[in-house]
């Protein structure tokens, strides 16, 4: 078996007095697409941000694509992590296209300060238009949509082709419509971008695209379940998690909460 992507052994995260994150352990091996669900509060996106390296655990390991932090260069590293944030939202130029936008995750930057060349400008269009926005590729950015912005920046962060894509809560502030592309695109990446691995963030069990293999449910900063999507999502699971009744269902592949 190759080397896993991910491994976080036993790791806890304290910041002034409080647990953050407590005891956590995890594997994510190549060919695994993994969802992070639990309650607002609960570490989601500490988590993500322990793998990106832009904190470090109080206790414990954390390796990634084979290399244990501490013994790396994390800016090397982070060359093959790709992570859309609503953080990276507010760092992109208003006056960038939709076009340039992509093609800055080539340089790990916000602006084209080079003269790309001709085979990068072809993949930042075909991004473009596996994204359904190739008809907006000269808009710039403070013109687009909340949905097209996302798009964007998650066709920035296949421009530098990762090996995990990291997506943090990708579907918040969409409308139906917008989401519902959004899944779709996410759906097929797994499908058609085999060298990539997802982890996505979320509280709804209905932004879970049909690809995601696996799933860790975090309460309080502690690891309630983790493994096989069908087994961990379960309405006993995300009952406790969401401390609401809560019942699974299962329809075409996609999962849906319902409040009993």
């Amino acid at each position: 078996m190759n080397n896993p992507l991910v491994i976080l052994d036993h790791v806890s995260l304290t910041r002034a007095n409080r647990t953050i994150l407590s005891d956590i352990n995890l594997t994510i091996e190549k060919g695994e697409h993994w969802a992070i669900l639990g309650p607002n509060g609960s570490g989601k996106t500490t988590l993500i941000t322990l793998i990106t390296a832009y904190l470090w655990p109080t206790e414990g390991a954390v390796t990634v694509l084979g290399d244990r932090y501490g013994t790396v260069d994390i800016r090397e590293k982070r060359r093959h992590l790709g992570l859309v944030s609503s953080a990276l939202f507010e760092r992109v130029p208003a006056s960038e296209t939709l076009l340039d936008v992509i093609l800055s995750g080539r340089y790990g930057s916000f602006g084209i300060f080079d003269n790309p060349a001709s085979e990068d400008i072809s993949r930042a269009h075909d991004i473009a238009a596996f994204l359904h926005c190739e008809q907006l590729t000269d808009t710039p950015y403070g013109f687009l949509s909340f949905g097209e912005r996302q798009r964007a920046i998650i066709g920035r962060a296949l421009m530098a082709e990762p090996q995990l894509l990291m997506l943090d809560e990708p579907f918040e502030g969409l409308d139906i419509n917008a989401r519902e592309l959004l899944l779709n695109r996410l759906d097929s990446l797994t499908a058609i971008y085999k060298g990539l691995t997802l982890i996505l963030i979320t509280h709804r069990v209905e932004e879970i695209p049909p690809g995601i293999t696996h799933a860790l449910i975090l309460k309080d900063g502690s690891v309630l379940a983790s493994g096989p999507k069908g087994t961990v999502i379960s309405s006993k699971n995300l009952s406790y998690a969401m401390d609401v009744d809560i019942e699974i269902i299962s329809r075409n592949g996609r999962l849906f909460a319902v409040v009993r």
